[in-house]
């Protein structure tokens, strides 16, 4: 049975932070004959959402319509920080992550998922400029900041941007093995270490 990978747009979200994460699932999906994973993308409301540096996308559903999800993919951008403010859309973040399986933050996604009070006792990152403000958000939770992701079990983190593309291989390897996730990397032609999510080089 092919599980639900929702993926959460807003106005000013991150383009990578998402569009990575989909293209990793919906490649996988497609080079196992669509049989693993319904990716799709929702809003809190129906209509267009305008993305970090203008790019425009219709996600496929708002709140209401959204089937439940297996995974939750929440990503970062600049339009995260008003949405810590909006009781609704941190509300539905702690309805849809008891529902799923799996859920996974990409970047300052990690401040939502805190401000919702789901990552107290847990090991997490974010963005390597949002590791004070993660800190503030989560003070129960251990930020790391030498960690591209970091696996919980059923509530994954990861750092900032192009991140989202190695947490979710490490999912697909988790779910499917490493020979999977490694046949979605070859074919999108991304050098993924598999390495655990350890940083190579600490940002400064």
């Amino acid at each position: 049975m092919r599980l639900n990978v929702a993926i959460f747009l807003f106005n000013e979200v991150e383009v990578l932070d998402f569009a990575g994460p989909f293209e990793v699932f919906a490649v996988t999906d497609d080079l196992a004959e669509h049989t693993l994973f319904n990716t799709y993308t929702v809003a809190e409301l129906p209509g267009t959402v305008r993305a970090r540096n203008g790019l425009r996308v219709v996600p496929d559903h708002a709140f209401e319509s959204a089937p439940k999800p297996d995974i939750l993919v929440i990503p970062g951008g600049f339009g995260t920080r008003p949405l810590l403010n909006r009781p609704v859309v941190l509300e539905w973040l702690r309805q849809q992550s008891r529902q799923a399986q799996y859920t996974v933050s990409v970047c300052t996604g990690a401040l939502l998922l805190a401000k919702a009070g789901l990552l107290d006792g847990l090991q997490i990152t974010t963005h390597h400029l949002r590791l004070d403000l993660l800190r503030e958000l989560a003070p129960a939770a251990t930020v790391h900041a030498d960690r591209r992701f970091l696996d919980n079990g059923n509530i994954l983190t990861s750092a900032g941007i192009s991140a989202g593309i190695d947490v979710s291989l490490h999912l697909v390897a988790r779910l499917y093995g490493k020979e999977t996730a490694e046949k979605t990397a070859t074919h999108m032609e991304y050098c993924w270490s598999n390495d655990g999510g350890v940083k190579t080089t600490l940002t400064p």
